[in-house]
């Protein structure tokens, strides 16, 4: 039994609800049903999410985004969790735009409260088409934006997990990450991290 009760908000960056839909959701019932959590579930399938213009509102006005659209509610999430597990397809190697563009809009989150992300623990998933098609320089993207939000990345631990969950679709949407049984360990076992440092934190 846990000592306290985590926050897990995740989110999945796919334009669609396939491959990383599935991955996250699974991920979120793990942390519930092993651990206790407390879930919140986010997908960017058809949110209205417009890229940052860099002008700079947020930084003057110190009162959010300009921008009135989905972001709002992921905001509201954000604050409120204890740890954000992010989930991304892999597209030409790299994150997803829907991804990158949500991570962007999160500027103006810290430009309100510096330390609205601070010690919150981030984990992520990456699913790709190809068993080598970018997973890891997704996951180190998404990582990079948990340390500047001063957050505390997680992965899995060495042999198997390293920087997060990392999964092959073989491009046959959910049914072949839920086929992926090296996938879905790693991913469980990056759970199970992202609950023992959140413990320790609120601890």
């Amino acid at each position: 039994m846990n000592k306290t009760t985590i926050n897990i908000l995740g989110i999945s960056g796919s334009p669609r609800l396939a491959s990383t839909d599935y991955v996250v959701r699974d991920a979120l019932d793990h942390a519930a049903q092993k651990y206790g959590a407390n879930t919140e579930y986010i997908s960017l399938h058809n949110k209205k999410i417009g890229f940052c213009k860099h002008c700079d509102f947020c930084i003057k006005k110190k009162e959010g985004c300009i921008q009135k659209d989905d972001m709002e509610q992921i905001y509201e999430k954000l604050l409120w969790t204890d740890c954000i597990l992010i989930g991304t397809p892999v597209y030409q190697g790299t994150l997803s735009g829907q991804t990158k563009t949500m991570l962007d809009r999160c500027r103006a989150l810290v430009a309100s409260d510096p330390a609205a992300l601070r010690n919150k623990v981030g984990a992520v998933a990456a699913v790709g088409g190809d068993r080598v098609g970018g997973q890891e320089i997704a996951i180190r993207s998404i990582q990079d934006f948990y340390v500047i939000s001063e957050m505390i990345p997680v992965g899995g631990g060495s042999f198997g997990a390293n920087l997060g969950g990392t999964f092959w679709s073989k491009d046959k949407g959910a049914m072949g990450v839920s086929e992926d049984a090296d996938g879905i360990r790693s991913m469980h076992r990056t759970i199970k991290r992202l609950i023992a440092v959140a413990e320790m934190i609120k601890e």
